[in-house]
């Protein structure tokens, strides 16, 4: 069992943080912009997008921003209550520092745990330490697979690339072995080992991702917003985006009403 004590996400260039443990104890955070620099047991680790920190027990660390560059991360606290937790990446007694693939899906868990402890809904802390859970298994997958070379990170940036291009579009595993220079069924399963997505899956991410942002930015309504995104079928839009967010389209219309 987990307990969670702190979750926040720092946003800027002008941070500083120390601080050392109790066992069972654990410091996570997640870059997701930029870069920054920790110190953790005297040896220098710089970290950038994409870049996972797990820091045990009562090891001693500090970190800070680097000068003049912009970064931003999850950072989350928390604490084993049962010291026979059966994760092994919860047994380490030394820091964990790896570049996931699994990002965008261990991103939007610890997003989505930022967002319970900033809504506080009924069990909140209960789904939280859900998310958290989740996440932390997909990195201990991650993590038991060894290494991911730099060359298949390479490629599937590549194919991510192209992606973010033509997501309102279909995107077939055809294109991305063009992409990549090699087989379609490899560049899918290539995808899938590293990302923990499909590429159907990856799309329909970035699409809601945009979704939520002209929901809350735009005045398009929710039928324009799905045919612009490539969703000819509004009620499939709808089933997509609730799977994705856990709410409805129709609830953040309903928030851009009362912030106008």
């Amino acid at each position: 069992m987990l307990s969670i004590s702190d979750v926040h996400q720092d946003n800027g260039v002008d941070w500083y943080e120390e601080g050392e443990q109790r066992r069972l104890t654990f410091h996570l955070l997640l870059v997701t912009y930029g870069k920054c620099v920790y110190w953790v047991n005297e040896e220098k680790i710089i970290l950038e997008k994409g870049d996972l920190l797990l820091i045990p027990g009562h090891i001693s660390y500090y970190g800070k921003s680097i000068p003049t560059l912009v970064h931003t991360k999850y950072v989350i606290n928390f604490r084993k209550t049962k010291s026979d937790c059966a994760l092994p990446l919860l047994q380490l007694e030394e820091p964990l520092q790896r570049k996931l693939g699994c990002f965008e899906v261990v991103q939007e868990r610890l997003r989505a745990v930022l967002m319970q402890f900033k809504e506080r809904p009924a069990y909140f802390e209960m789904m939280a330490v859900a998310l958290l859970t989740e996440a932390l298994i997909f990195i201990n997958q991650e993590q038991d697979k060894g290494a991911i070379p730099p060359e298949k990170h390479r490629r599937v940036d590549s194919m991510k690339q192209y992606i973010s291009s033509h997501y309102r579009e279909r995107v077939t595993k055809e294109e991305l072995g063009d992409v990549i220079h090699t087989t379609p069924n490899y560049a899918a399963s290539l995808f899938k080992a590293v990302t923990n997505q499909t590429i159907s899956e990856y799309v329909h991410h970035q699409r809601m991702k945009t979704a939520v942002y002209m929901l809350t930015e735009s005045q398009l309504m929710i039928s324009e917003i799905a045919d612009y995104l490539g969703y000819n079928d509004v009620s499939y839009f709808y089933r997509i985006f609730k799977r994705s967010t856990g709410r409805s389209p129709s609830d953040f219309l309903h928030e851009r009403t009362l912030t106008e």
